[in-house]
């Protein structure tokens, strides 16, 4: 028996979204947490005791981990989709 993938995933062309000044590759439609995870940035924040670094950990918004600033706010990176031009800062203070 063999297993075989009959259809492929076409994903949109890569934009350039920026995180703290950084240019970054992403895709249209991914979440800002998968594009920094792609990228290799795992620390988004630390903690406000113990400074211990603090990054993706549920990936469906329930537990604020992985919170960043985009457009003035605080928005969690997981569900927070990727659009070209999007600037992001990590490091958000609680």
């Amino acid at each position: 028996m063999s297993l075989r993938i009959g259809h492929t995933v076409d994903r949109p062309g890569a934009v350039t979204i920026t995180v703290d000044g950084t240019p970054v590759s992403a895709h249209p439609g991914e979440s800002v947490a998968a594009a920094l995870f792609a990228a290799g940035r795992r620390r988004l924040r630390e903690s406000p005791r113990a400074g211990a670094p603090r990054g993706m950990f549920c990936l469906m918004g329930a537990c604020q981990e992985c919170v960043v600033i985009v457009g003035g706010r605080r928005v969690p990176a997981c569900q927070t989709p990727v659009s070209e031009g999007l600037a992001v800062t990590t490091g958000v203070p609680w």
